[in-house]
Formats: structure tokens, C-alpha cells, sequence
């Protein structure tokens, strides 16, 4: 999967990622300790296989040899690419250790390194990121929240009938079995693909 996923630091040349292993990928950021966000994206050459995402981590050298690392976030076939606010990060404490085998290696003082694993998005959902790092994550929610809404009110539309109103003229109502119908088709296809939401045409 060479070429495959690709990290940019804002105001700088894209960074190549580098193979370690088959699931775990790396690359080092020089003078780190100034930026602030990083973007990590799939160049387009070759998706994720199916079922698969990869989970983003960031370190920065420990002069105790800690081998921990921060959890980011992950991007996959769905969310190709993601932004992570890294500032100040460096000056907190990493909370996952032994993520990664033997081989990678460890870069000097001032540089941070990205590494990427490859493994199946059931591990990765849920997993907490640090703190402050999920710059998107509103705009995702929002976006899930606007799809989802729109979705309902399409699908409960279609049931609306025209009733007299006891006061005087007519009124649309839906019955409750239109919202009992939509919540059991959307969680089945929830429950099949988390992302399919992404491609609801609410038109």
C-alpha cells in the first residue's frame, strides 16, 4: 500500500508516508513543536479494503524512551481524509502505549512522527481521541444530524394525510407508524454500514 496515504502540515510540502510493516505506516514532521494542525488523507491510488480504516497516532521523542503515542482519530474509505489540531499536544501526556511493533523507529528532538494502523473500523469506533484533537468532529455531527433529520422528514412526508381540523379547515397529520417505520428501516441500515448516512440523497 505505498503511496497510498499521505500527511500535510499547513504551509509545507505534502509528507510521504512510509511502509513499516503491511498494517502500520509512518512518517516524520521536522519542527514540530510549532504546528498546529495536520492533515492525514488516502492519495486516491488504492482504498482501504473493506472493513478497514486507519487509526492516526502522533509522538514526539521521550527522553525517557516512553514509547507512547496520542491518539488522533482515523480516517477510511467514507472519511478520506481528516484534520487534527496537534498544538500543545506535545506538552501532554500520551495515554497509548505498545501500539505499534518493533520497527518504528525513533525520530530526534524537535520532530514528531505520524503512525498510521491499518485495522478493522469495529476496533476503531468508539476509541477516544486526546483531548482538542478532533477539529471536524462538530461538523461531522452536524452533518450526520442534518442528513439524518431530513431523511426522517422525507420518508414520514410521504404518510402525511389531509384531516378536517376541529377548528375549522384542514390540517396535514402523519401517522405514528410513519416514524415507527422510518426509526426500524434506519437503524437496520445503521446497524449494516455506521456511514451510509454519508450517502443519503435527501433531495
Amino acid at each position: 500500500m505505498a503511496g497510498v496515504l499521505g500527511v500535510i502540515v499547513s504551509g509545507r510540502t505534502p509528507i510521504e508516508v512510509v511502509p513499516v510493516t503491511e498494517t502500520e505506516f509512518t512518517c516524520e514532521i521536522v519542527n514540530a513543536d510549532s504546528i498546529n494542525h495536520v492533515v492525514v488523507f488516502l492519495t486516491g491510488i488504492q482504498p482501504f479494503p473493506d472493513g478497514l480504516g486507519g487509526s492516526v497516532y502522533i509522538r514526539w521523542p521521550s527522553s525517557n524512551g516512553d514509547d507512547s503515542w496520542h491518539y488522533l482519530g482515523f480516517i477510511c474509505n467514507m472519511k478520506p481524509s481528516a484534520i487534527f489540531k496537534v498544538a500543545q499536544l506535545h506538552k501532554s501526556s500520551a495515554q497509548h502505549s505498545g501500539v505499534f511493533g518493533g520497527g518504528m523507529q525513533t525520530y530526534a528532538s524537535g520532530s514528531a512522527q505520524i503512525g498510521i494502523m491499518i485495522e478493522p473500523l469495529t476496533s476503531i469506533e468508539g476509541r477516544q481521541a486526546a483531548e482538542g484533537t478532533q477539529v471536524n468532529q462538530h461538523s461531522t455531527l452536524v452533518e450526520f444530524a442534518e442528513k439524518m433529520i431530513r431523511n426522517l422528514v422525507n420518508h414520514t412526508e410521504s404518510f402525511s394525510v389531509r384531516l378536517q381540523n376541529p377548528q375549522g379547515g384542514f390540517q396535514d397529520y402523519i401517522p405514528i407508524s410513519a416514524f415507527q417505520s422510518w426509526y426500524n428501516s434506519f437503524s437496520r441500515r445503521f446497524e449494516a454500514n455506521p456511514y451510509f448516512w454519508r450517502n443519503l440523497n435527501n433531495n
